[in-house]
């Protein structure tokens, strides 16, 4: 019963080592279309989860939870995307009135 119990425990992750293909081996069955789209954004692919990752970093440094600092990341974002899209609006105001101006002006 414990020899059965010890090839299982090491021969079991042993054999999923053994049948995982590695990165290399999965591209190389990939056909010629899809493995260049894929080597053309492993770059972008890997900066993204860099960047995930190093957001993780930091926001497990705070005494909150990750999720919840992910949240106040994610409302302080859309905060400033909505801010900006009102300056956008108030800017495009501005120049649309400053034109009416012009042309009432050119009118008299």
């Amino acid at each position: 019963m414990l020899g059965a119990g010890a090839v299982m425990c090491i021969g079991g992750p042993a054999l999923v080592w053994y049948v995982t293909p590695t990165e290399e081996q999965l591209l190389a069955r990939y056909n010629p279309e899809l493995r260049k789209r894929a080597l053309e954004s492993r770059q972008e692919r890997q900066e993204d989860f860099d960047k995930f990752v190093n957001k993780l970093k930091n926001y497990s440094k705070s005494e909150k939870p990750i999720w919840s600092v992910w949240e106040e990341e994610g409302e302080r974002t859309r905060a400033k995307a909505a801010q900006a899209a009102r300056d956008a609006k108030h800017a495009a105001d501005t120049a649309a009135n400053t034109r009416r101006d012009e042309i009432r002006g050119s009118i008299k």
